[in-house]
């Protein structure tokens, strides 16, 4: 359906060839925004009906008090339902840290959050079907986890700024105060309710406009740069320096993406074109993971919350597992 409106557009409207550079980058520009405008608004509606039953407080309330092996899986799968880009996750990952939530927990959700989430699920199954779609999933979620369970075994709690204790012990008063006494089956009743499913309806919907309002222009960029790459970039050049035949093109595509900021939306249509041009499946999704995961915007964010050292390690086991999760992508795909 999408192929065929593309080529109506390109070749009966513009009247335009498809063997043509410019023919061919319309065609691709057109394809994927439509292709990919549809998939965004089914699933981004479908998973913020199933968000809607977890508000961040009900997130800090389950992460709160469990063994750190379960909370650590929670929170890597709690990310997976959090359609946020590195920058929006920072205000959570404070809350958390306010919270009192292990600092290793906490940044099991702030990695997976970005990296992990029905965008890039959506984009990457449009784009490579549901056997890459899934190894990602699988590797975002493993990376996110393991890297938190990193850092907090590293014990760098004094490296959070001093006042963000303070604020958790001030919010744990204001927190038992706040408990809901219902029993289980009154809230049980209640998220079922006629007037409940409504809201959550409505607010499903909104979250499709405002979500779509927020990352059309990042969609139009990357599918731009995606349509360029695709029909213009020499492919000598990219497969000589990007290549599956060059062992240094995945940690040279991670470092080269860790300063850049995007998201899935961005990203994704670049990685399309790259591997269309014969880069590497793992050099192009360690780009995408270092761009989406790692941003200046989302480390001048976190600066308010802990100290440079902090931030080095963090940067520095996320990049470390980006490259390695690249050769494996390289070696099985």
């Amino acid at each position: 359906m999408f192929n065929q409106l593309a080529t109506w557009l390109v070749v009966d409207v513009l009247n335009m060839e498809l063997t043509s550079r410019l023919g061919g980058a319309l065609h691709f520009f057109i394809y994927d925004t439509t292709k990919i405008l549809f998939l965004l608004a089914v699933m981004i509606f479908a998973i913020s009906f199933i968000r809607s039953f977890f508000p961040p407080e009900k997130v800090k309330e389950w992460l709160e008090g469990r063994r750190k092996g379960v909370a650590s899986v929670m929170a890597a799968f709690l990310g997976v339902l959090s359609p946020f880009c590195s920058c929006s996750t920072v205000p959570l990952f404070i809350g958390f840290v306010e919270a009192g939530i292990p600092l290793g927990i906490t940044f099991t959700f702030l990695i997976s959050s970005p990296i992990v989430n029905e965008i890039s699920l959506v984009m990457l199954f449009s784009i490579f079907g549901w056997k890459v779609a899934l190894i990602y999933v699988l590797a975002g979620i493993t990376l996110a986890i393991v890297a938190g369970y990193i850092i907090g075994k590293l014990k760098m709690e004094k490296h959070v700024e001093s006042y963000v204790y303070e604020i958790a012990a001030g919010n744990e008063e204001v927190n038992m105060q706040g408990r809901d006494n219902r029993t289980f089956a009154e809230k049980i009743k209640a998220v079922f309710s006629r007037k409940e499913l409504k809201e959550r309806t409505i607010f499903a919907a909104r979250n499709v406009v405002e979500t779509i309002q927020k990352m059309w222009l990042y969609l139009l960029i990357g599918i731009g740069i995606g349509a360029f790459i695709h029909e213009y970039a020499p492919q000598d050049l990219l497969v000589k320096y990007a290549g599956e035949g060059n062992f240094f093109a995945v940690p040279i595509a991670t470092i080269i993406g860790v300063p850049l900021y995007s998201n899935a939306i961005g990203a994704l249509p670049i990685v399309e074109a790259l591997l269309n041009k014969g880069v590497g499946p793992g050099t192009a999704l360690a780009f995408m993971m270092a761009i989406t995961a790692l941003s200046l915007p989302e480390i001048i964010l976190l600066r308010k919350v802990i100290k440079p050292k902090l931030i080095a390690v963090f940067v520095g086991v996320v990049t470390s597992g980006i490259i390695l999760i690249g050769y494996g992508f390289n070696a099985i795909l």
